[in-house]
Formats: structure tokens, sequence, C-alpha cells
């Protein structure tokens, strides 16, 4: 009897935090694949930099977690989903793209909804670095912005715009800040 290859299908992004249109993402990528490898970009400080598609990515106030806080809250979101026995979390730094086949194997599919100029430039950027790349349109109408949540831990609204099950890691987070 032979197996069949896994195939890997691979999501990358800051999930500053984790939110429900990343695991609607998860999901797509998973309906076509065996095992997803959620790449968490600026994994650390440094490698934060600017991009002239997205003025905000290498803000302190647009990073609040550092990636071991990040891996808590996706690895809480991947369960509560049904999703974590199909998942690897990995931190994914995009401006060294020579390293990436490190953490995300050059077999692995990315997935990449494109709301604006930066996520189809970042899709650009994992096609030149040797991956296919499905690129999902986005509506930028409906798009959950991360920024939104940020801004609710201010005045207490961000329990309802995240994934249930990271609810009481990230009061947890909060809490300590």
């Amino acid at each position: 009897m032979r197996l069949r290859p896994v195939t890997l299908a691979a999501v990358t992004g800051r999930f500053q935090p984790v939110h429900d249109q990343h695991l609607e993402l998860f999901a797509l990528a998973l309906a076509e694949h065996d095992h997803l490898v959620v790449a968490v970009t600026n994994p650390d400080t440094g490698a934060r930099h600017v991009a002239s598609t997205s003025t905000h990515r290498h803000t302190d106030d647009a990073n609040p977690f550092t990636y071991f806080e990040r891996t808590r809250l996706l690895v809480a979101a991947l369960a509560g989903a049904g999703m974590a026995d199909r998942a690897t979390v990995v931190p994914f730094d995009l401006t060294r793209p020579e390293v990436w086949p490190e953490y995300v194997p050059r077999g692995a599919v990315h997935y990449v909804r494109a709301y604006s100029a930066w996520e189809s430039d970042k899709a650009e950027r994992l096609a030149a670095g040797g991956y296919a790349v499905v690129v999902v349109d986005g509506d930028p109408a409906s798009k959950l912005d991360a920024g939104t949540i940020r801004a609710g831990f201010r005045d207490g609204t961000w329990a309802g715009l995240v994934p249930p099950a990271t609810v009481p890691v990230l009061s947890a987070l909060l809490e300590r800040r």
C-alpha cells in the first residue's frame, strides 16, 4: 500500500491578534490540503521594516504581542476551531526570503486574502520566493481590521471580535500590561 504525500498549505500574518477572518482563511486552506503551516510574520522586533504598501506593519502600536504570545493565541484559536491537530505555528520573517524554506517547506501552497496593496505585494513576494500562491479576493468593506480589535482593548469592546477560545488567553495577556 502506497501512502500519498501530505499536502501543505500556509497562511502568513502578524496575527496581532488572531481573529475570525484568519480562521476562515485557515479553514479554506485546510479544505484543500492535509496540513496548515501558520507562519507568524514580524516574529521579533528586528523583523519589522517599513513597507511602502503598509504604513503601520512596523509600528509598536500595531505589534503589541510577542511571537510567544501570538503562538499561545493561535494555538487556542486553532484548538477552539477544531484545527489544532492539522496545524503547526512557526515564525516567518518576511524580510529574509533566503530562510523561508527552513520554516515553511517549498511545496506548501500559500493562501493570501488580498484586501489591499499590502496583501497583493506579499503574494508577489511569496511567489518570487518560489512558492505557489492562491490569492483569495477580499472585500475591503468587510475586512475585520485587527486595529479595531486593538482599539477595543482600551474601551473593552474587543472580546466579541476575537475567537471565543482566545478570550481567556487574551484577557490574561491584557491584565499583565
